[in-house]
């Protein structure tokens, strides 16, 4: 009977060491994200930890370039392990200002959206009378400073454009890259430091008044405000389909997505940091970046308004997902010209324009 007992005992001994952690020897991994991902990836945290309950994944959400300053800067009260800003270009210039070394192994891509615009939709349809997104259209509205100088209707008031704070958020500096670029036909250094630059940052800054840290914040914040308090903003593509149920169902109205022309893809990019990174702590980072880009939880991406890293993934397929809600100007099939990120250099230029402005 005893050496019955103590089979037993063994074997539920085994099955606890298969299931659970043995204390110490769960690994605590540190993501920090921009908040394009905060909603999916609280979906797959939990998903992750169940595959894996010897890794603690804790989430940390800032704005992307944000995320890179702050590691930089050391100003982090803890230890990021895995970086997933909203393009890997950011992580290219933390390997330039950190050394090539900075990460463990090349940083991988785990979803992509792009750049896009929203507006309510009677907005739109005077602000963009042939439908599509026009970059002058805007200065002229910022100039007129009012709907109805410009063919809306007196009681809409001032205009209100909303972007992202372009000194710590990515999509605050695609937004005044293509807009520059749109603007002054080029984005080389004498462009961009020249009269009608300054013009043109001065005209944005003066109009968009205290531009959130993230782009999920924004749009939250455009729906919440509503026409007559935000008219028109630049965010991501997949929170604007993600978040737009809640818009129509909140504010009874739609808005509606625009596409320019030219426009940039933003490829969430994941790098696992070496410094304060232990051995142990890079082996579960390279099993979670590894999880993220598994068919499985592409699919996950998708049903927040994310497009696959594989350019074969059927996004239709995937059920609950916005790519199946017919939402106002959403298109799987773009039409607008794609054009690569503009270097760290000139980035680096557009935020010091910004940030001189008056």
């Amino acid at each position: 009977m005893r050496n019955i007992l103590t089979s037993i005992a063994i074997a539920l001994g085994s099955a606890i060491l298969a299931y659970a952690p043995l204390p110490g020897l769960q690994q605590t991994i540190t993501i920090v994200s921009g908040s394009e991902l905060e909603e999916p990836l609280k979906i797959l945290e939990q998903a992750f930890e169940a595959k894996h309950p010897d890794i603690k994944l804790e989430i940390k959400i800032q704005g992307s370039q944000e995320i890179i300053n702050r590691v930089v800067d050391k100003k982090n009260d803890f230890n990021p392990t895995v970086l997933i800003p909203a393009n890997g270009e950011l992580l290219t210039e933390l390997q330039q200002r950190l050394g090539a070394d900075a990460f463990y192994e090349p940083p991988q891509p785990v979803a992509q959206t792009l750049l896009v615009a929203i507006a309510w939709f009677d907005r739109g349809q005077v602000l963009f009378p042939n439908d599509r997104f026009n970059w002058r259209l805007i200065e002229r509205a910022m100039q007129n400073n009012n709907w109805f100088a410009i063919g809306g209707n007196r009681d809409w008031g001032s205009f209100d454009f909303l972007t992202t704070d372009p000194s710590r958020s990515n999509s605050g500096q695609l937004t005044l890259a293509l807009w520059a670029q749109n603007h002054l036909g080029g984005l080389d250094p004498g462009r961009l430091s020249s009269p009608r630059s300054e013009a043109l940052f001065s005209l944005i800054k003066r109009s968009v008044y205290q531009p959130p840290r993230s782009t999920d914040i924004l749009l939250q914040e455009f729906i919440s405000r509503g026409p007559n308090d935000a008219d028109v903003a630049t965010v991501y593509e997949s929170i604007a389909l993600y978040r737009w149920q809640q818009a129509s169902q909140g504010k009874g109205i739609p808005y509606k997505i625009y596409y320019p022309n030219p426009t940039i893809a933003t490829i969430s990019t994941a790098g696992i940091l070496r410094e304060n990174v232990s051995g142990g702590q890079a082996q579960a980072a390279k099993k979670f970046v590894q999880f993220l880009r598994e068919p499985q939880q592409q699919g996950i991406f998708a049903q927040y308004g994310f497009r696959s890293i594989d350019s074969n993934f059927d996004l239709k397929s995937v059920a609950n997902s916005p790519w199946n809600q017919n939402i106002p100007g959403a298109s799987l099939t773009i039409s607008s010209q794609i054009i690569p990120q503009p270097d760290r250099q000139t980035l680096t230029e557009i935020i010091r324009q910004w940030e001189r402005s008056k």
